[in-house]
């Protein structure tokens, strides 16, 4: 009977170890800019490692940086995809975010019309220009015209999402765009021989990061260090599934995988924090104090009061290499 009665008392503690719940997920929003550069996050969601390591996460798609960082700012989501351009500006209006890792980095393009007779940025002297202004764009655009000796009053720049381009190319209402891709490409096939993209590798790379409120990282280490390991496991599988890695994040850019494949080694991804994160933060101030694209009275700020490397460094130290 004593053997029964045991065995009874078992049976019940496993039922009870066999319908006990499994721990809830963390709840997340992720504010996602719907391009190839968001590529880690974007395979951290398909490929299941944000559940791997504890979180629910929804992501909310948009065309740029700009429009993801002010939706965590508006308090539409806890996280954002942004370039450093967004990032400036918010800082130095004192917008209270923190600055937790560099997800990508990549060179903007220009597409200019075959018949501009534009062959370098010097002969974009009197023509029409596309930029996005706020975005990593326009800095590149500033920067192009001062590589070239002109003033931004030597062109005419015109503001236009990127996914406007490319129909204002074709329509005749402007010259040439700078942007990121899959816009380049984008509009490479749709005008075909009616464009030429102009060689200016090395003018300027944009960074893609991650970025929060320092109220939501302080009260929630604990998820952002999920968020950290997560895209750290992602970009490991990226490397190790190529293939299948630009598939993903093909269909998730809305792009056709062929042609995204030509050009996906232009796309530099790792989760990091180094001397190139600081260096571009105060590169993009310096643009902002020197062309009045900062709010009045505003100065160089201390970024290494911005960049959180908390939770980085909690779940790979080798990764932060900070001075």
């Amino acid at each position: 009977m004593r053997a029964l009665g045991a065995l009874a008392i078992a049976g019940v503690g496993l039922w009870l170890t066999a319908v006990e719940p499994a721990a809830a997920l963390d709840q997340l929003r992720l504010a996602q800019n719907q391009s190839p550069i968001s590529g880690i996050s974007i395979i951290a969601k398909a490929k299941g490692f944000f559940e791997k390591n504890g979180l629910d996460v929804t992501v909310a798609s948009f065309t740029t940086g700009k429009q993801c960082l002010d939706t965590v700012i508006g308090g539409g989501a806890e996280i954002a995809t942004t370039a450093e351009a967004p990032t400036t500006a918010a800082v130095m209006a004192k917008v209270p975010i923190v600055f937790l890792a560099r997800t990508e980095y990549s060179d903007l393009k220009t597409l200019v019309a075959a018949d501009a007779k534009i062959k370098t940025p010097a002969d974009f002297k009197g023509k029409r220009v596309a930029y996005t202004a706020g975005t990593g764009s326009e800095v590149y655009t500033w920067t192009m015209l001062r590589n070239a000796k002109l003033a931004t009053d030597d062109v005419q720049l015109v503001n236009l999402r990127p996914q406007e381009m490319a129909p204002a190319l074709s329509a005749g209402s402007i010259d040439a765009y700078d942007t990121w891709e899959p816009h380049i490409i984008n509009g490479k096939k749709a005008l075909g021989a009616k464009v030429v993209q102009l060689d200016t590798k090395g003018i300027y790379a944009e960074t893609f990061n991650i970025v929060v409120m320092r109220d939501y990282a302080e009260k929630n280490p604990k998820v952002v260090r999920a968020f950290i390991k997560s895209l750290i496991e992602a970009e490991a599988w990226m490397k190790a599934n190529r293939e299948e890695a630009i598939t993903i994040v093909a269909d998730f850019a809305r792009m056709k995988r062929d042609d995204l494949a030509p050009i996906w080694d232009d796309f530099v991804f790792g989760v990091a924090l180094d001397q190139k994160v600081l260096d571009i933060l105060k590169a993009h101030s310096t643009w902002r104090l020197a062309t009045g694209n900062a709010p009045p009275g505003a100065t160089m700020p201390d970024f290494t009061k911005v960049v959180f490397s908390a939770p980085l460094h909690d779940v790979a130290p080798d990764r932060v290499r900070l001075p």
